[in-house]
């Protein structure tokens, strides 16, 4: 079928790299409509996508292409999804990744049912990630620019999804994108990218203090592998598997982050060595591809968006859980991180990390 007039929805973030994705399409011949979302209701942080200046640029690139443009409130579902899951997994002692959640529970659940609600066949946004469509099934790959790759933020994508998902410039390099967007004559085309949580307008600690309460608050105790007190913290659920800086310890040597309990507001330090892990519990598992033969395989394995892939044997558990055995020790393995699984450039699966063992 000929994707003359297939209609597409663009999330128009107001960004570059989503702007470049609209202007691409409809080049292509796709009937577009671009979107903004209003997630977060809370205090502007001028940040990403939650920024009324955001919404704005959104707007302009959409008169700018002559395509029909709506803004789209979604502060509820993100503050019960994203928001509030984030306090949480802090206040449980895990480091949350709101990112992936959004794309999970937001953009690609219940933003792609209201594009189909709209009439369109799919979704796309500037996500620097690729999606192959081989005549059997969907696959997800990573973005052909390897500095700006974002497939592992994807690997918890609704598997069922993936074949009505479209993500244009992951053919691209960042660079490349911008000169498209000079090209198309867009404002975006030399706007500043942002690194930081859309929502949180100072330090994830500073949020976490306004919006939590719990024990893991309160000024505790740091202490060693064997109970041995080095010091005092501000509140256990400020603290993260891997962390360095802020310890204040005075013991001559660099002391890590390798457990935080919250219920008991009690933070563990140890050497550099103590931050490695051999292996790791992952939950609630999402594959694109075939489920887990009952002996595991060996794939890529990454722990952190900024980490390179590791090589591990992943084994499937019961109720949706895989243990991972990694062929080196990999530093801080951190819960409430993603785990993705790539075999070659293609991402298999991922899930939520729930346990690092040493």
């Amino acid at each position: 079928m000929s994707t003359s007039r297939s209609r597409v929805v663009v999330a128009m973030s107001g960004g570059v790299d989503s702007s470049v994705t609209a202007a691409l399409l409809q080049e292509q011949g796709f009937d577009v409509i671009g979107v903004t979302l209003r997630l977060w209701d809370g205090p502007a942080t001028g940040k990403g996508c939650c920024g009324v200046d955001d919404a704005s640029d959104a707007r302009r690139v959409a008169d700018r292409l002559r395509i029909p443009f709506y803004a789209l409130n979604y502060t509820e579902a993100f503050r019960e999804k994203v928001v509030d899951n984030f306090v949480d997994e802090y206040l449980a002692g895990r480091t949350p990744n709101p990112c992936a959640r959004c794309n999970q529970f937001i953009k690609f659940d219940q933003l792609l049912e209201q594009a189909r609600d709209l009439g369109a066949d799919c979704l796309a946004t500037g996500h620097y990630a690729r999606i192959d469509h081989d005549g059997f099934r969907a696959r997800l790959r990573a973005g052909r620019d390897p500095g700006k790759d974002q497939s592992y933020f994807l690997a918890v994508t609704p598997a069922d999804q993936l074949d009505a998902i479209r993500f244009p410039v992951g053919g691209y390099g960042k660079d490349e994108v911008r000169r498209l967007a000079e090209r198309y004559g867009l404002i975006t085309a030399n706007k500043p990218e942002s690194q930081d949580i859309c929502f949180v307008g100072g330090s994830p600690a500073e949020f976490i203090g306004a919006h939590g309460a719990g024990p893991g608050l309160e000024p505790g105790e740091i202490v060693d592998r064997s109970g041995r007190v080095m010091g005092e913290h501000r509140g256990a659920a400020y603290y993260t598997v891997g962390q360095r800086r802020g310890l204040h310890l005075a013991v001559g040597r660099p002391m890590y982050v390798v457990e935080v309990d919250t219920a008991a507001n009690r933070v563990v330090v140890g050497e550099a060595e103590e931050v490695f892990h051999t292996r790791m519990e992952v939950a609630d598992l999402n594959w694109f591809a075939e489920p887990l033969a009952p002996e595991g395989r060996e794939l890529a394995v990454k722990v952190r968006y900024a980490g390179k892939p590791v090589k591990g044997r992943v084994e499937p558990l019961d109720e949706g859980r895989a243990r991972v055995s990694f062929a080196e020790p990999v530093r801080a393995v951190t819960p409430g991180q993603v785990a993705a699984f790539y075999a070659a450039d293609e991402v298999l699966g991922g899930g939520w990390i729930e346990e690092a063992v040493a």
